[in-house]
């Protein structure tokens, strides 16, 4: 979970999730081996993976062999600026295996998650009107009730100019997709597992150069691999490792990790394990214009209209289908195994959509 605690940005355009204490961390690890298994041939797995972070193995640093992380893919890596929102889905954030004391712990966090089967654990929000990021951790979702949920998750589609319907379409399109996986399965319960949301909150991609009728591209190094040295991120700090040539990166990348590795244990144990830090951006991209005639999403929504349909016309198709979202699911640590299908899931996922239309409908 790219948004979360304990997580470390690789150059490889990965990211390293700590294996929680057991038994957490074996059952998350367990969850994505199996999914992940290259013999795997169960058809219902095999169309999960469209929903998740790719899994690559398991990592430790050379320093602290005993030390486990999970290698998945950085959703957020292909966005310039990336808004982010992590929502728990179900109606019980708590197992079936926790304890008394276990559940009325999770209970009393969200009286709610029973009645509106979700819950937003954080969000960060680009404005493009200020060039700045807005913040909210869990405690901002806990606040939310069933009459301000609506206009509560409604502030991650606002760029600070406008609400971006369009982000809102297609991310419920994406959790439909996700829905009909539950509806159709009938071997696994997930407690206490999330939705990563991740649109792109800058208007760069969203522009049209009109002179050539093509899209803009973003040009440039991927993000992470700088000229003047691989950036590692960790917790909204950026450390620059030494420089190395795109080659060799895998090797002096367990260096680089194993420096920060003892920096990086001391902060976890200092800070709460429920705070939410999310990414902050490696480097401004050098996006160079030929033309001056940019068209942003918030004009396309005016008159402009009648005379850009020439230009979307000769637009590849996927460009004017979606805007540029991610749906994932993360978060596995209480996943098990089950002969039923996950009601409080598929309850938690109706139940956002509903959110989620209303808020395109008014």
């Amino acid at each position: 979970n790219a948004s979360l605690l304990g997580i470390l940005q690789h150059p490889d355009g990965t990211v390293l999730k700590q294996l929680q204490p057991p038994p957490r961390g074996r059952r998350e690890q367990e969850f994505y081996s199996k999914v992940y298994d290259s013999d795997c041939c169960d058809s219902i797995l095999l169309e999960l993976r469209e929903y998740l972070p790719k899994y690559f193995g398991v990592w430790s640093p050379p320093t602290a062999p005993n030390d486990t992380y999970l290698k998945l893919e950085d959703v957020t890596r292909k966005f310039n600026k990336p808004c982010i929102m992590d929502v728990k889905i179900g109606q019980k954030s708590y197992d079936p295996y926790a304890s008394a004391e276990k559940i009325q712990q999770q209970v009393s966090k969200y009286p709610l998650m029973e009645e509106i089967g979700f819950l937003v654990l954080g969000m960060r929000v680009y404005h493009v009107s200020s060039d700045s990021y807005e913040t909210q951790n869990q405690h901002y979702g806990r606040s939310l009730t069933k009459e301000t949920v609506k206009d509560g998750i409604s502030k991650f589609f606002h760029s600070g100019y406008c609400l971006r319907k369009d982000v809102v379409a297609a991310s419920i399109q994406k959790i439909e997709k996700i829905l009909e996986w539950f509806e159709g399965q009938t071997q696994l319960n997930f407690y206490a597992s999330s939705l990563l949301f991740v649109y792109e909150g800058s208007c760069q991609a969203t522009t049209v150069r009109l002179s050539d009728v093509t899209l803009a591209e973003k040009r440039g190094v991927p993000k992470g691999l700088l000229s003047g040295g691989d950036v590692l991120e960790y917790n909204n700090n950026i450390h620059v490792m030494n420089s190395t040539e795109n080659g060799k990166i895998e090797a002096s990348v367990s260096k680089g990790l194993s420096k920060f590795y003892a920096l990086h244990k001391k902060a976890c144990s200092k800070r709460h394990h429920s705070q939410l830090s999310l990414k902050v951006e490696n480097s401004e991209q050098d996006n160079v214009w030929k033309s001056s005639t940019c068209i942003t999403q918030e004009h396309l929504n005016g008159n402009v209209l009648p005379q850009l349909e020439k230009v979307f016309y000769h637009m590849p198709a996927e460009t004017k289908e979606s805007a540029n979202v991610e749906v994932r699911m993360i978060d596995f640590a209480h996943v098990f195994p089950s002969n039923t299908k996950d009601e409080g899931y598929i309850y938690g996922l109706k139940n956002l959509i509903t959110v989620l239309q209303n808020i395109l409908d008014n």
